[in-house]
Formats: C-alpha cells, structure tokens, sequence
C-alpha cells in the first residue's frame, strides 16, 4: 500500500537513544516514518531492521534541509542538544511548508519557536516544541490548576524519579550547566544562582527535597496559562543539595571549553540511557501548585510511566493530532495545542488533586 503523502512524515536523531524509542514503537503502531540523521552508518542499519525509508543530511545547509523535507508533512526532531538544531530545523520546516515537533526540555528553544508564531501561522504550519517528558506532562498540569484557580499569579512545578538519562540529556544538561538557573518573574525570565531556591515537594510517592532548575516550563507554561510567576524545581537528595549550594560558583567552569570537551568524552563513554527493567518499570512524579494574590492555592500531583517511556507516547500521540489536522497553525505548547487533560489519555498515567479552592 501506498502511503497517504498528507501523512507522511520524518523523525530526525533517529539514531538516538529516545529516536530509536520512538522508531521501533512509531512502526509497531503502524505509523511509517521516514528515518533520517547526520550519519548513514548509524541511520542505514535501523532503516534496514524497521524497513523504513531513510535519509542521510546535515543541518548546516539550508538547501540540503529543504531537499530532504520535501515531500513530508511534519517533522518530529529528536537530535539533541536542541539548542544547536532546533533552529536549522525550524527554519527549514517554515521554509518548506512542514509541521514542526520536537522533544526539547530547553527552555530558549520554546522561546524562539514562541517568536516564530505568525510566521508559521502564515504559512499555515504547526510549531510545536517540548513533546516529550519535558514539558507534557507538567504542562498540562499546569493548564489543570490554572483552570481550577482563574487569576492565578504564581506557578510552583516539580519533578522528581528520573534516574539513568540517554546522552542526549547528559550532552543537553552538560551544555547548559554553565548557565545558572532561571525563572519567570513579573511574566520575564530572568537569571538566578543554580538551586536558587529549595523546598519539600509532597511527591505522589512522599516528600523530596528538591531545588529550582531552568526547566523548559520556565517558558512553555507562560504561554500555556498566562501566570508571571514560575518556579521549577528537580528532585534532588538533600545532602547532595547542601553540596550544590556551597559550590555553585563553580558551575562557571563548566562553561569552559575544556570542560565542555572532557565532559563530552565522559558523557560518549559512559552514558547509555535506562535500560529495558527501568523504562517498563519506572515511575516519574510530579507536583504543582498555583497561588492567586488573596493567597487561595489549587494544587495537585501526577505519576506517570518512565520519562523516556512517556515521551515515546506523548511525541507519538501528538504528532498523530497534528497529521490530522486537529492542532492549530502557528506555535503551540503541548496543553495550548490539546488541553490539559491530553496527560490524562496517555496509559498508566494517574493525576490526584491534593488541594481545589471551594466556591
């Protein structure tokens, strides 16, 4: 059978770790992908397993983009760090007509794309970053308690039970480390010392402590429910947060060349990603909390599978709305695009309000 050409689409960092994920359940479901990455020695073999179709390119040219994307209908972009592809690919995706998605956590991307609305809205294309873990399901949590608390001013979002990461997180977070923290204040994202804050998160499985990072909610859950005020913290263990806070001021370093080339080697050596055990068994948890300026307060968890896992479903099942013309052009955010209880139709995902304002 034929493909139908409007459903035709490419995954790009297919070789990857969560691109891998995301190839072998995409043909399960019966949803063809064309598989493309930077390397025909890493992208040749997978299409040979999978029998898909395949494409070698680069994202330095604009020409070799555009070549490469024209005859699909979206884009689902899973080659990391995003903040170094996201833009090529984007750009190629407006130039060319296609629908963008991606499984970014970063937060400038989300910004950027948020820049490039009315572009992609005039093109008739959907922008849509963040389909993964990070930002869908704390992001539709986030539309949830919004929606129980109109006029909510402040956002409280956490994160906690990851444990093993791919190399493509490990190469995205050693990227960034350099860079401090960050949050919303007063609706603008602004700098802040790394774990600037830290509480107790009332996490669906017990309390953790945890400390603000510059997660990509900082950005997307602004667009998504309007509150100025966002804080997100990440599960941390509270002697390793003791650590941290005395020695923040070395995360400059990380910055440095050097640095950044000796992480990368370590990262390449040693870093795989969770195993089979950890993402069928594997639970992430997350808490958020909303305040309005008389001080009444929504809040509520969710527990959903592995993030890895989650991400596979959430890229997949969004990326199906998008093929079939059920998101809006122009840039979106995960809950903007589908509704803050899109979270709750992924399987094995269980969301609990633990406090809704009365009247």
């Amino acid at each position: 059978m034929t493909p139908d050409p409007a459903q035709k689409w490419l995954l790009y960092g297919a070789n990857g770790y969560t691109g891998r994920l995301i190839a072998r359940e995409a043909v399960a479901r019966g949803l063809q992908p064309v598989l493309a990455g930077r390397e025909a020695a890493k992208i040749q073999p997978l299409a040979a397993e999978l029998n898909c179709e395949y494409r070698v390119f680069r994202l330095d040219s604009a020409a070799e983009i555009t070549a490469a994307l024209r005859d699909v209908s979206a884009v689902l972009h899973c080659a990391g760090p995003f903040g170094a592809t996201a833009g090529p690919m984007t750009q190629g995706c407006l130039a060319g007509g296609v629908h963008y998605l991606d499984i970014t956590g970063e937060l400038d991307v989300i910004e950027a794309a948020s820049r490039q609305h009315e572009r992609a809205r005039a093109a008739g294309i959907v922008l849509l970053p963040a389909v993964g873990m990070d930002v869908v399901p704390s992001d539709c949590l986030a539309a949830q308690l919004a929606e129980a608390l109109p006029g909510s001013v402040r956002l409280e979002l956490a994160f906690g039970g990851m444990s093993s990461i791919s190399h493509g997180t490990a190469a995205t977070i050693l990227e960034n480390i350099g860079r401090g923290g960050r949050v919303r204040q007063d609706g603008r994202i602004v700098r802040v010392p790394t774990a600037w804050k830290v509480r107790e998160v009332p996490f669906p499985r017990g309390s953790q402590w945890a400390m603000t990072i510059p997660w990509g909610d900082v950005a997307s859950a602004f667009y998504t429910t309007g509150i100025p005020n966002i804080e997100v913290y990440a599960a941390v263990p509270a002697g390793r947060l003791a650590v941290l806070r005395r020695f923040r001021w070395l995360a400059r370093l990380a910055g440095l060349g050097v640095v950044q080339s000796l992480g990368r080697r370590w990262i390449d050596r040693r870093v795989k990603g969770p195993g089979e055990a950890e993402l069928a068994r594997g639970r992430t948890l997350f808490w958020g909390r909303v305040t309005d300026d008389t001080g009444r307060v929504a809040e509520a968890t969710l527990e959903t599978p592995n993030g890895y896992t989650l991400t596979v479903q959430t890229s997949l099942a969004i990326l199906q709305q998008v093929l079939a013309g059920r998101v809006r052009a122009g840039f979106s955010t995960p809950a903007s695009a589908l509704g803050g209880p899109f979270i709750q139709s992924i399987p094995d995902v269980a969301f609990a309000w633990r406090q809704r304002p009365s009247g």
